[in-house]
């Protein structure tokens, strides 16, 4: 369930002694000095040298203590071209530039070279997406899947061929948006394509029947994985450059809910569960033709649901994190800490980026800027704040 929970707010934010000696007695003096000097010596740097050698720190401040010396071969700094070649990510090379059109352009081709027309000509942008299959689980053209139409989940008849041909006639490269587990309406006709209770197995729903509660499709589910990579491949071989799979979540499960519900989803290894479904939707894309990108939202990387980000564990290299003005200017809660967002769109990103920055390393990263609250100047506008992250992928809408 998409609540917030209210909980702590935190803020984080910012002299020599002298003694007369005869001229015998400072010479003979004067030899017993330089010898224990010169045994002290030996001794400190018989010592000192492996364990300068063990940890050396090119920063020490030794011209106060020692001669300078030109390096020795084994203290000869290596040449920063070649260490920043091995440090270099590869999954920092794709630029990665679009828009998004809205599930209303769907309706009808002319909705669509309509909704294409307004694409901003002067951001460099390469890409169109499209929302195919939307949040909650609506899909957006002439699928085949028998699934998706006899759970009603088909509104638009458009065919894939002619939203291609639309998008590649308007200049632009086709991607696919498909939802993957944020979906209510297969489960609502097939039951075992969602949660299901542990004590008799009936269905889970994310809240009361009178307060609007949905069931939701479930990772742990043959049903709804063999859905969603139905669609999938649909799309990959129909001609899309790339398909952005979004929504790799779980619901926001209560303590209650966990109780009832499989021990596996109060795992801390639950995300298996997620990055396998991926790492299959992934073959099955490329296999298509298309290439696989992973979308994840900021408000759930803020509320700590974002089980999908295991860069270590995803086949798929570049993810989409989709800033939302419209979900994150309520505010989101990890349970612990409430961020707060306010500001213009510009502001709310540069905030909301300085919070999540560090969760997206590992990953070649595009920032998708949306809101129907945001007019379209004024997410161009809050792209421009991406930069400063070191980020140069964007997607607008």
């Amino acid at each position: 369930m998409r609540t917030n929970k209210k909980g702590r707010k935190l803020y984080k934010t910012k002299e020599k002694n002298y003694y007369g000696k005869s001229p015998v007695g400072k010479v003979f003096s004067a030899v017993l000095s330089v010898l224990l000097i010169g045994g002290l010596g030996f001794i400190g740097y018989s010592v000192a040298e492996p364990l300068l050698n063990y940890n050396k720190k090119v920063d020490d401040d030794t011209s106060n203590t020692a001669p300078t010396t030109e390096p020795t071969q084994e203290e000869t700094v290596p040449d920063e071209s070649s260490t920043s070649e091995v440090a270099q990510d590869p999954r920092t090379n794709e630029i990665y530039k679009a828009a998004a059109v809205s599930a209303n352009a769907m309706n009808s081709i002319n909705a669509l070279e309509a909704a294409l027309e307004a694409v901003p000509t002067d951001q460099g942008i390469e890409y169109v997406e499209i929302p195919l299959k939307i949040s909650g689980g609506n899909i957006y053209y002439a699928t085949s899947n028998y699934e998706a139409q006899s759970a009603g989940a088909v509104q638009s008849s458009l065919s894939l061929s002619e939203v291609v041909a639309a998008v590649e006639s308007a200049g632009y490269k086709p991607a696919a948006i498909i939802s993957t587990f944020w979906d209510n309406i297969l489960p609502s006709t097939y039951p075992q394509a969602g949660y299901v209770t542990v004590d008799d197995g009936s269905q889970w729903i994310d809240n009361n029947y009178d307060s609007g509660g949905k069931p939701w499709v479930s990772p742990y589910s043959d049903v709804a994985v063999n859905y969603i990579c139905s669609i999938a491949e649909e799309v990959a071989a129909s001609g899309f450059d790339k398909v952005i799979c979004s929504d790799f979540m779980f619901p926001h499960f209560r303590d209650t809910d966990l109780e009832m519900l499989d021990s596996r989803l109060s795992g801390k290894e639950r995300f298996m569960a997620l990055t396998s479904v991926a790492n299959l939707l992934y073959d099955k894309i490329t296999s298509g033709g298309s290439r696989m990108i992973v979308e994840v939202s900021a408000a759930e990387i803020l509320s700590n649901n974002a089980d999908i980000l295991q860069p270590m564990m995803l086949t798929a290299d570049t993810v989409v994190v989709d800033i939302n003005m419209d979900e994150i200017s309520w505010g989101i809660s990890d349970g612990w800490t409430i961020y707060e967002f306010s500001g213009t769109p510009a502001e709310k990103t540069k905030k909301c980026l300085g919070f999540i920055s560090e969760k997206l390393e590992g990953f070649n990263v595009a920032v998708r800027i949306s809101g129907d609250s945001a007019t379209t100047e004024e997410l161009i506008n809050a792209k421009e704040e991406i930069a400063d992250f070191g980020y140069r992928s964007f997607v607008i809408g």
